[in-house]
Order: structure tokens, then sequence, then C-alpha cells
């Protein structure tokens, strides 16, 4: 019995300091195999860097929400949204463009589903307080998953909050971000365990692991290089707090 582990994470949203600490964990645990959930670039200083470092490490990367948006649509209104995209290259465009929706693999008898945001779209949100139907859509037969063995073990992104949820035998879990953590100023990822191809009486596990960084180190290269909407970005990073609640919460 060969036990494999699997790093999963997702949302790095151009925060190179934040991806290379995840990064260098996950090689500190001796783990090979990284998987990527999308949005690796948009919000943050360093998309084409974090692209090149995602297709140099990860095995796979999926196609996120910011990763469908960037490479199209240009110009955007938003001049923001202009400086992410402008900030790629052709190549990196063309990069994101090409990646899938959905990947799946086997381990310890369970299927597992890894997707962005959910079954539906990289476009379709589903939070940590979620309803049981939207529970079940994550693992329901998609035009996106396509056809196959429905999954016991479904993990997403996109919504920057790390946890699991076990319903009769069904486990969720998001692996949070590594860029742009918004439960906490701390990025996260996930850790698989288990034996491939292997059956229900192998070992699995599902661990979340937090990384701290140097988050004034990032804040200092979004300054340099004149990035727009820092101080949304720096209150993100700094609290943990998503920045539409900014306004509320009187972090303006």
């Amino acid at each position: 019995m060969t036990v494999t582990r699997i790093a999963v994470l997702s949302d790095v949203h151009g925060n190179l300091t934040a991806y290379d600490a995840v990064l260098a964990d996950i090689d500190r645990r001796g783990i090979t195999t990284v998987l990527n959930l999308g949005d690796v670039a948009g919000k943050g200083p360093r998309g084409s860097a974090a692209i090149a470092r995602t297709r140099e490490r990860c095995a796979v990367t999926v196609r996120g929400n910011w990763d469908d948006v960037l490479p199209t649509g240009a110009p955007f209104a938003d001049p923001a949204a202009q400086w992410w995209h402008d900030e790629l290259s052709a190549d990196d465009r063309a990069w994101l463009t090409s990646l899938p929706l959905v990947h799946h693999l086997d381990l310890s008898g369970r299927r597992i589903r890894l997707v962005h945001a959910s079954a539906t779209s990289v476009y379709t949100r589903v939070h940590f307080h979620h309803s049981d139907a939207e529970f079940d859509a994550m693992f329901a037969t998609t035009e996106l998953t396509g056809s196959g063995p429905e999954p016991a073990v479904v993990g997403y992104g996109d919504v920057h909050d790390a946890y699991v949820r076990n319903v009769d035998g069904r486990t969720l879990f998001n692996c949070g971000s590594a860029g742009n953590p918004l439960d906490g100023p701390v990025p996260s990822y996930a850790v698989l365990e288990g034996v491939p191809g292997g059956t229900l009486d192998d070992p699995f596990v599902l661990t979340l692991v937090r990384v701290p960084y140097d988050v004034e180190a990032e804040l200092d290269v979004a300054r340099a290089v004149g990035m727009p909407a820092l101080r949304e970005w720096e209150i993100e990073l700094r609290t943990g707090i998503f920045r539409g609640r900014h306004a509320g919460l009187g972090l303006v």
C-alpha cells in the first residue's frame, strides 16, 4: 500500500509572496504534487509571475472566474481590471484561456472532484453558509463536470474561506486562498492523503494548513508597481475582511 499526498491550493490572485510561502511549506512536507483551483491572477500586483510559478509547480490548474475574465473583454470599464489585464503577457492570457474547468482523481476508493467555484459555473458562488440544495449541487453531474462516477469528495476555492463539511458520507471542502484569504489574514491550502486506485478500506486524510507570510513585503511590491485599488488590497491582506464589507465596518 502506497499512500500519496497531494496539495490543493487556490486563489493566489497575484500575491507571489504568499504563494511562495505556501509552496515552501508544501516542499517542507515532502509533497511533490500540487493542484491549483484557479484565480491565479487579478487583485494582486504580480499576476504574470504567479502564472509562471503555477506553470512551473502545479501538475494541474483549473480555470477560475478571474482567469476566465482577464484574458478577454478588454478594454475594461474598471481601470483596475484593465491594469491586471495589461500586466499579463499574451502568452499568459492564452494559457489562462486553455485551462480546464474540472479535474478528477481517485484516492482510497473515493472519486474526488476539483472545481474552482461550483459544478455549475466558475461564476456560481457557494459560501460556507450554504443551503442543502447548494451542497447537493456540488456533487451533481453537469455540463461543466462531464459524465462519470458521482464524487464522494468535492474540493473548491473561489470564496477564500477554508472549511470541511461532511453529510451522509459526502465531503465538501474549500481549500481557502493561498494569496487573498478572507477568513482571516493567513493563507491556507489543503492536503489530500490516500492510496491511488485503492479502496474504502485504505486510509484517507484531508487536512487544512495555514501558512503565515510577510504581508508588508507584498504590499511594498504593490506600491512600487503602482497597482490600483491598493487601499482595498491592503485592508484585505492585513485583516482578511472582504472589500465589500470595508465601508460598513469603517475600514476605508
